[in-house]
């Protein structure tokens, strides 16, 4: 991967950017999202935030590298920090982390969304704090992309400013993946479901606890959800 050719996930990220936007990459690494984009005319100008010297060092290096300083400002700085209100970002890119981090950098700095219209995020983990922290702050799902790379199933989620209702089973799985229920989708919720068996199954052996109780509980009701959808995928 490189400013030129993006990871199949990034580049799915990449994707949901629009035309002329102002994007504020978050934890940008090497800065190769934000590259891209102007090597391919999506944007003129990107911040890209690093909260981590090694990481910002390699952005900065890679910036000038590209011959893009004009174009991309790289900071060091934690979180939504890395935005300044002269910015005028309207577009923020998060990717790479676990839903519940993505969460926690945007509820660090609220104030720094307040210019900003679309959100793209990528948790490697636990997408549905994401869709819980939307429902919370008015903001909706505008699309959701599932992808396998590398052995490894990512989720991709746009969202946009408004209201949003979504189901629990929504919530868990996404109202858009539910409807397209693709190949990735199934095969990441059928391990799901094993992976909640075992743990069910490891846990008869408890004792019945107040605790015990509750998580058999909660597992058995999460494979009912999930199982509802992929057995209806089948009917």
């Amino acid at each position: 991967m490189n400013a030129q050719k993006l990871s199949k996930r990034l580049e799915t990220v990449a994707s949901f950017v629009p035309t002329g936007a102002v994007v504020a990459d978050i934890g940008s690494d090497h800065a190769y999202l934000p590259c891209y984009l102007v090597h391919n005319g999506v944007v003129t100008k990107a911040i890209a935030g690093e909260v981590v010297k090694g990481p910002f060092d390699s952005a900065l290096k890679q910036v000038k590298l590209e011959g893009l300083e004009d174009n991309i400002t790289v900071r060091l700085a934690d979180g939504l920090k890395a935005i300044e209100e002269s910015d005028n970002v309207d577009t923020i890119t998060i990717a790479g982390m676990g839903g519940p981090l993505i969460v926690s950098i945007l509820e660090k700095n609220p104030h720094a969304l307040k210019t900003v219209t679309r959100l793209i995020l990528q948790p490697n983990i636990h997408a549905k704090v994401i869709r819980q922290w939307a429902i919370r702050n008015q903001w909706a799902v505008l699309e959701e992309v599932i992808l396998k790379e590398d052995e490894k199933i990512y989720e991709v989620l746009v969202l946009q400013r408004g209201e949003m209702e979504l189901t629990e089973q929504e919530i868990l799985l996404g109202k858009h993946l539910i409807a397209s229920k693709t190949d990735v989708f199934i095969e990441k919720w059928s391990k799901e479901i094993d992976n909640w068996k075992r743990i069910l199954t490891s846990i008869e052996r408890a004792d019945d606890t107040t605790d015990i109780v509750k998580k058999r509980e909660e597992v058995t009701h999460k494979i009912q959800l999930v199982e509802e959808v992929l057995n209806h995928e089948e009917s």
